[in-house]
Parts: structure tokens; C-alpha cells; sequence
């Protein structure tokens, strides 16, 4: 319909183009102004007309004082002849300077000819435009079929990547070597009988770099790189997302060596059979029509299938079975070196203060991906350059990881003095019970400036990676977590709302204690419960039972007990420590933020 709307806007702008044209081919006609016969005739005997052209049927005047008159007269009548009738004296007409003019042949033909052929050239035109229309719409339905990818071609170095831009995921990377080479140079493979895998599955959290490492596999071997979302193969029509796989597979064969990546392959690739749709589910077709060309492949056929995923758990078993995907890579959160090579990355464009040092903001940002560290930078060169910086300080980085991390700050979310003092000692019984348990993370910073949902935030950073945790690590942050209403309880006689976001997550990380990972001593080292999953949801909609209802009296009553321990331990410490609890309370109040340095002072008063 756009491009329907638009060639009409372009036909009618040509055809008012080609009217003023022809409006325009006898310009001096408009500034005449016509007058009668006789008009002409007494200015040629008052002797105020210089000179006449004759053209046609059309006297034209030119009098004295510059002005143009014109008249019509009788094709049979000529000047003279109206001379006489008028009875002018011939002597008058000898003095004015007469011309005949011929009119020339084009516009000749033109005057005579265009009243009739102008409509058969408007309706010509119509009628060339409508069937432009027409064949664009078909030409769209036969391209329907066809497939949508984006291929990067190996001569466009300007925005080729290569591993130097992609830092961390050594292991990874390693891995992907061997694709390189076989791309590279294949017959070193095939001499020794050696088969590549022809399909590789990234598997990571998001934001953990699969795209981007899908592409610096390709800008290596120097090779094509078709890339194509899972969801850009089905559409609304029945066999287009079958017909996009055999196209997207015939374009690829037609430049190898290369490399085909499939983005979010769950979105095509989940577990068949789920009963939606019956056999003739689009989905399903595509799937099958993926499978059937990757087992096309020759042994010598040089194109490499990549896929990226972070729910590996949901794919069909069919697209994992040797011959297909069948290597599977790991891509796992950046520790803190990689993380550190990361923001030199991402740091090389952006002109930091001798402040800064990325491994201070590489200790401060644990569980970040590598997504999340280059928009950790960016909005850190965004607040540098909303105060007209000409360098990225310390403290927009600073500003910028809690930002990503709990949201931007709300400084027009004002509290009461009420309510400032109850965030206050809400806060302050976070840091101090993370401050006394031996197992618990140190408290980076403190603050009751509303940031995102909450009001205000406890800060606490791990001082190195952590991929295993224990139980007493578990208990701890248990009571962290209860921290702030046991001091609303013990300083109000009452506890509010700004506690609940706390009691869900100890309440769900006590059940976990329980039922997952076997801490309980009551219930034994066993899980609870199969959670299952519906797979065109895609998300968790139940769990299977497989305990009687008095286990799950039992397993009630034990989270109850890991939480009522925790918040007398908790309840505890804030007891005792009341006058320290005080005193982060009144620091608090008075500059709203304490950063380590500071509460660390308050501690060892």
C-alpha cells in the first residue's frame, strides 16, 4: 500500500511537472492583455502603437509606453483589409513596423494534436504504473519463500572481527580454533580421515558474547558469514520457514568456505511433540527442513553451521545427536581477569581519567557479562559528557555499575524524616549483621537514596569469584537478608513494607537449601520436586511432586526453621551491637551515602 501511495505521488508530480510546461511553451502570451479588435485599431490611429505582430488569428500590439495588447481577428481578414473597413488612413499604418509571424511546426502540432493525446498519455501512464504494481506483488510472492539472512563478506575488513576483539572465553576460543583451521585449510583434516563437526552450538548467558564470537570465528578464516535469527524462518504462512532453510542452505553452498549462524536457535529448534500444532506445526517443519540439509552435507563441503542459545535444555535431542550440533561451547560468565579485558576493550575508544583503573571496576562488578560491562562504560561516558567532561572519571564508572546493576537514580523521591529513618536502620541492619558474619560478603556501599524500586541499598561485593558456595555462606546470607526487618522490629516495635523484596528472596533461597542442593540435616541429602516445563511457553509453569504431603509439611516446617534461625541471629547482633547500629544510622541521616572507607571507619570506633 506504501508503495502504491508512493508511485502515485510520482505519477501525479509528473504530470503537474508536464502541464506547467505546456503552459509555460508561449510565456509571452501572459503578458499581453487582451483587448478588443477596435482597441488595436485606435491605437494604431492615435498613433500610439509602435509596432504588430501578427500571428495566426492574433493581432499583438506593442505601444509606446511598453504595454502589449492583443486581439483576435478573422482567419479570412488580414491588417489591411481591416484597415480599410475601420477606415484608418494606410499612411498611419506605414509608420508602425509590422510583423508576420509563422508559428513553427512543433507548436504547431502541438496546439492541434496535445487536446487529444494528453488523455491517451494519462491513461497510459495509469496503466503502466498499475501493472508496476502488480508485478512488484508477485514478484514478492515468489520472493516470499526466500530467506532473510545477512551475509558479511570476507573483503569487507571495516567491519570484520577477529579474537583480538574478543576478550575472556580463552576455553572457548581454543575450541573454535579448530573450525578455523579446517576452514582454513581442510585437506589437512582430510588426509588423516579426520571428520569437523559440521554444526557448533554456543551455549552461554546472555550478553556473554555467542554473536560476536559466531563472527570472529569467520573474520579468522576470512570466510562469508550468513547470520539469521531462529524466529526470522517462520512467518504466518504454512512452508516459508522450510522454504527459507533450503534457500538460506543453497546460498551458502554457493560460497564456501563459510560460515551460516543461526542466532536463538530455540525459537526453531525446541523438543518436538509437545501436542501444539499436530504434525503440520510450522515450527516443526523448519526444524526438519534444518535437519535434513545439515545431514546433506559432503565430507569435504566446507560450511560450518553455528548456533547460539542460553536454554540448551529445551532443543531436540534430534538437533544434538552426532553429525549435527554435536560440540557444544561453553561460554561462561567473564572472571575477573576477563573481565578486566573486557573494559580494556571497550575502553579503547573512550578517553578515561588517570583515576580510573579498570581492575577497580572489575573487582566491583562480579556476575557481570561482557554486554554488561560495555554498557557499564558507555553510560559512564554519557554521565561524563551531561557534565561537559572532556575524560571519563572514577566516580561516572562508579555511578555507572550501580546503575546497571539496581537502575538510575530517583534523587525527586523524597522521604519523609519518618520514612528516612526507617530506610536508614533498614539499611544499617544489612550492613552491620554483612559486617559481623564471618561468612558473609563486605559491604562496599551504603545508601538511602532511592535507586530503582528501593528506597535505598546495602552494597556487598565478594572479594574474589566465587563458583561454589556453602552452607554456612547460605545461612549467612540469610540472616543479611533479614537484617532489615529485624531492625525495623527492634528500633520501631514494628516492621513495614520496604521489607518485602528481602523476605521473598530468603524465603526462596531457603527453600532452595531444602529442596535442591541437600542442606537441611531433617530432610537428608536428596532434591524435592521435578519442575516441568510446558516447551512452546517456554518458561516454568509447574512441578511435579514426587514426595507425599506429609514431606511437604516437613520441608515447610525446615524453611521455616532456616529462616527463624537466621532472623534471631540477625536480631542478635543488632541487639548487641545497637551503639554502631546507631551510629551508621546517624551518618546515614546526615550524608545519605557511606561508601567502604567510611563505614569501615564507623566499625573500628
Amino acid at each position: 500500500m506504501r508503495t502504491m501511495m508512493k508511485n502515485f505521488l510520482i505519477f501525479l508530480a509528473s504530470f503537474l511537472l508536464l502541464a506547467s510546461l505546456f503552459s509555460l511553451y508561449d510565456y509571452s502570451a501572459s503578458k499581453t492583455e487582451p483587448v478588443s479588435l477596435d482597441q488595436i485599431i485606435t491605437a494604431l490611429d492615435n498613433e500610439t502603437a509602435k509596432s504588430v505582430e501578427i500571428s495566426g488569428n492574433e493581432l499583438r500590439a506593442t505601444l509606446v509606453d511598453g504595454k502589449i495588447i492583443s486581439a483576435n481577428k478573422e482567419a479570412s481578414d488580414s491588417l489591411s483589409t481591416l484597415a480599410k473597413n475601420y477606415n484608418l488612413d494606410p499612411a498611419k499604418l506605414k509608420k508602425v513596423k509590422i510583423e508576420i509571424k509563422e508559428p513553427s511546426g512543433l507548436m504547431y502540432w502541438l496546439s492541434n494534436l496535445l487536446p487529444f493525446l494528453l488523455p491517451f498519455i494519462i491513461l497510459i501512464g495509469f496503466i503502466y504504473f498499475m501493472s508496476r504494481q502488480i508485478q512488484g506483488a508477485n514478484m514478492k510472492a515468489l520472493s516470499f519463500g526466500q530467506s532473510r539472512a545477512r551475509e558479511s563478506n570476507s573483503r569487507d575488513k571495516k567491519s570484520q572481527v577477529t579474537f583480538k576483539d574478543v576478550a575472556g572465553v580463552k576455553e572457548a576460543k581454543q575450541e573454535l580454533q579448530e573450525v578455523v583451521d579446517f576452514l582454513k585449510n581442510p585437506q589437512k583434516f582430510l588426509n588423516l580421515g579426520a571428520r569437523i563437526p559440521k554444526g557448533v552450538l554456543l551455549v552461554g548467558q546472555p550478553g556473554t558474547g555467542k554473536t560476536l564470537l559466531a563472527r570472529a570465528v569467520a573474520g579468522e578464516a576470512n570466510v562469508a558469514f550468513f547470520h539469521i535469527s531462529g524466529s526470522e524462518f517462520v512467518e504466518m504462512f504454512v512452508g516459508v520457514g522450510a522454504s527459507r532453510v533450503r534457500d538460506l542452505f543453497t546460498r551458502a553452498k554457493k560460497s564456501t568456505p563459510c560460515i551460516v549462524f543461526i542466532d536463538e536457535i530455540d525459537a526453531v529448534g525446541r523438543q518436538r511433540g509437545t501436542g501444539l500444532g499436530g504434525s503440520h506445526d510450522e515450527r516443526e517443519q523448519t526444524l526438519n527442513q534444518i535437519l535434513v540439509e545439515m545431514d546433506g552435507f559432503e565430507p569435504t563441503t566446507n560450511i560450518i553451521v553455528m548456533a547460539a542459545t542460553n536454554r540448551p535444555d529445551v532443543l531436540d535431542p534430534a538437533l544434538l545427536r552426532p553429525g549435527r550440533f554435536d560440540r557444544r561451547v561453553m561460554l561462561d560468565p567473564p572472571d575477573i581477569n576477563d573481565r578486566e579485558a573486557i573494559l580494556k576493550v571497550h575502553a579503547n575508544s573512550k578517553p578515561l581519567a588517570s583515576d580510573v583503573k579498570l581492575r577497580t571496576i572489575a573487582e566491583r562488578t562480579p556476575g557481570f557479562s561482557g554486554a554488561d560491562l560495555a554498557n557499564l562504560l558507555n553510560e559512564a561516558a554519557i554521565r561524563a559528557a551531561r557534565f561537559n567532561r572532556p575524560q571519563v572519571l572514577l566516580e561516572d564508572c562508579l555511578e555507572a555499575i550501580e546503575k546497571v546493576m539496581l537502575g538510575p537514580e530517583r534523587k525527586s523521591h523524597i522521604l519523609s524524616d519518618k520514612e528516612k529513618k526507617i530506610t536508614a536502620y533498614h539499611e544499617a541492619g544489612h550492613a552491620l549483621v554483612s559486617h559481623f558474619l564471618p561468612n558473609a560478603d563486605p559491604v562496599h556501599k551504603v545508601s538511602i537514596i532511592s535507586r530503582g524500586q528501593a528506597a535505598g541499598y546495602t552494597l556487598k561485593l565478594p572479594l574474589e569469584d566465587k563458583y561454589m558456595h556453602t552452607k554456612s555462606e547460605f545461612v549467612d546470607d540469610l540472616s543479611v537478608m533479614l537484617a532489615g526487618h529485624a531492625a525495623e522490629q527492634e528500633i520501631f516495635g514494628e516492621v513495614t513494607t520496604g521489607a518485602q523484596n528481602d523476605l521473598k528472596q530468603a524465603t526462596r533461597l531457603a527453600r532452595k537449601l531444602v529442596t535442591e542442593y541437600g542442606m537441611s540435616d531433617k530432610m537428608g541429602p536428596r532434591t524435592f520436586g521435578q519442575k516441568e516445563e510446558l516447551i512452546f511457553l517456554g518458561r516454568e509453569i509447574s512441578e511435579q511432586r514426587d514426595y507425599s504431603d506429609q514431606t511437604a509439611q516437613a520441608i515447610d516446617e525446615e524453611v521455616s526453621r532456616f529462616l527463624r534461625t537466621a532472623y534471631k541471629v540477625a536480631q542478635t547482633l543488632i541487639r548487641k551491637q545497637r551503639a554502631k547500629l546507631d551510629s551508621i544510622v546517624n551518618a546515614l541521616v546526615e550524608r545519605e551515602v557511606l561508601e567502604r572507607e567510611e563505614f569501615a571507619k564507623l566499625m573500628t570506633a
